[in-house]
């Protein structure tokens, strides 16, 4: 995971900025994922893939503090980055409440992570502020926290519509609606990530035109064995682009058990980060590739089978959206 984030920046990121000319980065919230401690070598290669490329380019960083990267959860006066970057004279820490920022004759509201102390400070600021673009790490109802998980908590969509652009993090997923927009991680970490778009944003100050920037690594990879289409003779003309992945086979077919060893010993030698085999399906003959796909879905898909399929007269979405919160929650603790 590690070898992949870094390969992200150095081969993707910054040779971007570079090409472009951009010195000024926004971290959007939890660039760090535990909030009461870090371990020394993650914290080393973020230095080495992240902070220390942006001092040594002359680039400047403001971070906005998230959820995740706050110690306490009902105030922001220890976190995560005062406490590793207060030192980086080039970056710059939105922590306490909502703070102006003026980029190119351009205002921008930063907003760090909204809790019972800095509530109503930061309600009142973003009220009152004439600000049209507001940058931050907000929780706002009916946006995909994951591909497939609705937020149903936090605030209204409509305290932020005097903004002519919101932008944030704290979501995973990258969805927009309206002025708002939830930028997503910037690249693949669990298997509820298959298959979802990742990347970063280019804002410019001057048109107001958000570009996404894809990042073309996917660490999570889904492939089909049928042996019903294939034979020895033609084994050595596949190929499979898993270095370094996290890999699914998915049986449709297996009537040859010498040719699915040799196959899945082919995708082995291709060193893929972890292989998984999902082959204990029945009447497989009677699905299509989609149906095939949901056989061998991620938790929270898993999750929302389980309650579809029980015998529920009423508020059956009442309880999608409680067990939803749950799986958040164990995420998120």
């Amino acid at each position: 995971m590690l070898e992949a984030q870094a390969d992200f920046y150095s081969r993707i990121f910054f040779p971007y900025l570079k090409e472009h000319k951009i010195d000024t980065i926004i971290d959007l919230g939890d660039a760090f994922d535990r909030r009461k401690y870090v371990n020394f070598n993650t914290l080393n290669q973020a230095k080495q893939m992240f902070y220390n490329p942006i001092r040594d380019n002359n680039m400047n960083l403001y971070s906005i503090i998230g959820n995740h990267t706050t110690y306490y959860k009902n105030t922001n006066e220890i976190n995560t980055m005062v406490e590793l970057f207060e030192d980086y004279s080039n970056i710059d820490i939105c922590w306490k409440k909502p703070e102006l920022y003026t980029f190119d004759d351009l205002d921008i509201l930063f907003c760090p992570w909204i809790n019972s102390q800095n509530f109503q400070e930061s309600m009142e600021i973003i009220q009152t502020t004439k600000a049209p673009i507001l940058m931050g790490h907000l929780e706002i109802q009916g946006f995909e926290m994951y591909k497939g998980s609705v937020n149903n908590e936090g605030f209204d969509q409509s305290i932020f519509n005097k903004f002519d652009i919101v932008m944030s993090g704290h979501f995973h997923h990258k969805s927009s609606y309206g002025n708002i927009n939830y930028l997503g991680a910037p690249y693949q970490m669990t298997w509820g990530d298959y298959n979802d778009p990742r990347g970063f944003h280019m804002f410019d100050t001057t048109t107001r035109e958000l570009t996404f920037i894809e990042n073309p690594n996917h660490l999570f990879v889904k492939l089909f064995y049928d042996d019903t289409k294939m034979s020895v003779e033609n084994l050595s003309d596949l190929s499979f682009d898993v270095e370094n992945k996290y890999v699914k086979v998915i049986v449709q077919n297996k009537d040859n058990p010498y040719l699915f060893d040799m196959w899945i010993d082919k995708v082995q030698h291709n060193s893929p980060a972890d292989v998984k085999i999902v082959d204990d399906h029945q009447h497989l003959d009677l699905l299509d590739e989609e149906e095939l796909l949901d056989e061998a879905e991620d938790t929270l898909s898993l999750i929302q089978k389980f309650v579809d399929s029980l015998d529920i007269k009423s508020n059956k979405d009442g309880v999608t959206h409680f067990v939803q919160a749950l799986y958040n929650e164990a995420l998120n603790t």
